[in-house]
């Protein structure tokens, strides 16, 4: 009888620790890549839904440098990452730079605990989000550790020269002129670089963001591809398109 129990009651443990998984995976340190074991990958080449798109498209493979503009769900994030996946598949270049600035949306995180790379996490978690969904949390974390991808803050950007490499920054509008002047200089040779942001939506204070005269300067500029998408271009529900025409 008490071997009978014992046995019970191993096989319930067993039973337990299969369906139960940490809550802080790892080393007990939040991050972006283990918030979900799911493991997603769009192997199929992305598709144009609207012809400014197929035009933002097209700038990439033609330009070294792009300006994407336009509201939220145009789908600027997601093709300038798809396209830098893309390239650097096709071995056009031999690694991703991903740069977000550390800007707060309207409300303060306060204190963030753990080291650089856990403070930075909640800010850069929309890059990691559209990585994981072309690469695939496996091979994303591998490349990671290998140096391949890296993601950083705009702050940690200046003396860099980049060559090799394509190069997003995302969020632009919460960058002042002085930044964005900066980070576009940062262009070496075999690389391209793809500015997204929306002019209209800036987390800074009145005045400050430069994307806008960045973007307006840089059009007469030939070689330079800026491509100004609109509301009938965002591809999320439709509601959102709705709604930023009255907001």
């Amino acid at each position: 009888m008490a071997k009978r129990i014992a046995r019970r009651k191993h096989r319930d443990q067993q039973h337990e620790q299969a369906n139960v998984h940490p809550l802080f995976p790892g080393n007990g340190g939040w991050s972006p890549l283990d918030s979900d074991n799911r493991d997603f990958k769009y192997v199929k080449n992305i598709r144009a839904m609207s012809p400014l798109q197929q035009h933002l498209i097209d700038a990439m493979d033609e330009r070294s440098v792009v300006l994407a503009l336009g509201p939220a769900g145009t789908g600027k994030t997601y093709i300038a990452i798809a396209k830098a996946v893309e390239a650097l598949e096709q071995n056009r270049v031999g690694r991703i730079l991903l740069s977000r600035p550390a800007v707060e949306a309207g409300e303060s995180l306060g204190f963030l605990p753990g080291d650089l790379q856990d403070k930075l996490a909640p800010y850069l978690r929309p890059l990691y989000d559209a990585l994981t969904e072309r690469l695939g949390t496996k091979r994303l974390k591998s490349l990671l550790a290998e140096g391949v991808i890296e993601i950083a803050p705009v702050a940690y950007m200046r003396g860099r020269t980049l060559n090799n490499c394509f190069v997003v920054i995302d969020e632009a509008q919460n960058c002042t002129y002085g930044q964005l002047k900066m980070l576009l200089t940062r262009l070496g040779w075999r690389s391209t670089m793809v500015l997204t942001g929306d002019p209209d939506q800036s987390d800074l204070l009145s005045g400050l963001s430069g994307l806008g005269d960045i973007a307006d300067r840089l059009e007469r500029v030939e070689e330079i591809s800026v491509v100004r998408l609109g509301d009938a271009d965002i591809v999320r529900h439709p509601l959102v398109a709705s709604m930023l025409t009255v907001l």
